[in-house]
């Protein structure tokens, strides 16, 4: 687009206030549900006394299947045919069902053996899952095609990601409410009536999207012979089709930096995620655990709110140093961050520890605002050398990255628990040696990470200037072909 000629959306492209906020209103549970059981996860091994090794593989299976269900789920949604419209059909059911799911896995009976447990949340975890992909899967669908306006998609997103926020604020103090004697007898009856009352949330609120928004794409039954394939062929080819594009993509090498440097980052912050609670509870709080849930809730809000101020600094600071830059400065904060944690865990001075919140959180905060930006000056390169435009199979190829990271980071992090010797029936009598370890885990494994973090983006070589140049050749190129530049 002209500099002189400034951006103009089109009435039909436009999307109302009440329309943003219903499709914000999917964030907010979106980022619920797929927060809630980590959050909640450490009633199994405290209330329940089960391995931490099971809780990590709790954790970790049901994520694994949900990152295999996502290509499928995106298929069915673009091949479904109804006058509903392709989206909204399951966004309304899979809220529903999620909500229900949720409320009932949690409903765990008294006196069983650990086995059992182990089972029947696994069940429940799985089916949780599955709905919430015939949930999440659409509703982000939904989302890219509500309008077809540059900008007004941005300021959707924009809405989207801040109302997101809501459920972290909420999120680090689960512990704490299920931990309160004054309202439930153990933390096990308190996770049974959070989740009834999440579930019911989830199952009022997950619905608005498909209630409130209309599809601007809705395709009709006009579909030629070809494309009446049956799903069965469907799924191959969309198999195929996946690890087709999964072997080209592979092939970019900027692109492979950037998902390294997410998965060193994001996995090895996940991969402890548990340590810094547990310390919290047994070690800084004395195994007092309505201290320790009150210090996680306190920590983890500050941490929300320095992530929404993080985001809105380092948009402002990449215009001005670039994303690659900006990006390892907001990382060496988290690095320099979690170092500190070694001389913050004070049991005589307990508050301490909420100082390193802020700095672990601009990272976090850095890297999904920075990655979606970068990844897609990735793909305009990638169209220069290919010809294609292939925006969703980076996407679902980076995220696909980052969801079997995190069940290998669950499935690691019971295992890392069991080698400090940590065992939940001594409280917060653990041996110096078990307090050591945890420690040492919890400092160094996000440092070490976020250094080869930083080291992965450092090279990456798409500047400013070099996405300029991209873009003429690739406006260069439209015009001779007779097709519009893009806007700018």
């Amino acid at each position: 687009m002209s500099a002189n000629k400034p951006h103009v959306t089109a009435a039909s492209d436009r999307l109302t206030a009440g329309q943003m906020i219903a499709y914000g209103l999917g964030s907010i549970v979106n980022n619920l549900l797929g927060a809630a059981i980590g959050f909640m996860s450490i009633v199994l091994n405290v209330g329940l006394g089960m391995n931490p090794a099971l809780v990590g593989l709790l954790q970790a299976i049901p994520r694994l299947t949900d990152s295999l269900t996502d290509p499928v789920m995106g298929y069915v949604s673009d091949k479904t045919r109804s006058r509903f419209g392709r989206r909204r059909p399951y966004i309304f059911i899979g809220a529903l069902g999620v909500g229900l799911v949720f409320a009932l896995m949690w409903q765990l009976p008294e006196g069983h053996s650990e086995s059992f447990y182990f089972w029947f949340f696994l069940a429940g975890s799985i089916i949780f899952y599955m709905f919430y992909t015939v949930f999440a899967t659409p509703w982000v669908a939904l989302g890219y095609e509500l309008t077809s306006d540059y900008h007004e998609r941005t300021r959707l997103m924009g809405v989207m990601n801040f109302m997101g926020q809501f459920a972290w604020i909420t999120l680090p103090w689960f512990y704490a409410i299920m931990e309160n004697d004054r309202l439930f007898s153990d933390s096990v009856e308190g996770a049974r009536t959070l989740a009834i009352v999440i579930g019911i949330f989830v199952a009022v609120v997950g619905i608005m999207p498909a209630l409130f928004l209309r599809e601007k794409f809705i395709a009709g039954d006009d579909d030629s012979d070809e494309e009446k394939v049956s799903l069965l062929a469907g799924l191959k080819n969309n198999v195929s089709m996946f690890m087709k594009g999964l072997v080209t993509t592979l092939k970019q090498r900027e692109f492979l930096k950037l998902c390294a440097g997410t998965f060193f980052l994001f996995n090895g912050i996940m991969l402890v995620g548990a340590f810094s609670s547990y310390i919290m509870i047994f070690y800084v709080s004395g195994g007092d655990n309505d201290m320790g849930a009150q210090y996680m809730g306190i920590y983890g809000t500050i941490n929300t709110i320095a992530t929404l101020l993080a985001i809105v600094v380092v948009t402002w600071l990449s215009s001005r140093l670039g994303k690659r830059m900006t990006f390892m400065l907001a990382t060496a904060v988290t690095l320099v961050g979690s170092l500190l944690k070694w001389f913050c865990y004070d049991p005589m001075v307990p508050w301490k520890i909420l100082l390193v919140a802020p700095l672990m959180a601009v990272g976090m905060g850095a890297l999904f605002t920075l990655m979606g930006s970068m990844v897609a000056d990735v793909c305009d390169l990638d169209e220069l050398e290919t010809g294609e435009r292939r925006e969703g199979m980076f996407g679902s190829i980076y995220w696909w990255m980052v969801k079997l990271g995190m069940a290998l980071a669950f499935f690691l992090s019971g295992y890392l628990l069991n080698a400090t010797g940590f065992d939940v029936a001594l409280g917060g009598a653990q041996t110096e040696s078990t307090f050591f370890w945890m420690k040492v885990y919890d400092v160094i494994i996000p440092a070490v990470a976020a250094g080869l973090s930083i080291w992965a983006v450092a090279s990456f070589k798409i500047t400013e200037e070099k996405s300029e140049e991209i873009r003429a050749q690739l406006d260069a190129r439209r015009e001779k072909a007779g097709a519009e530049p893009a806007t700018a």
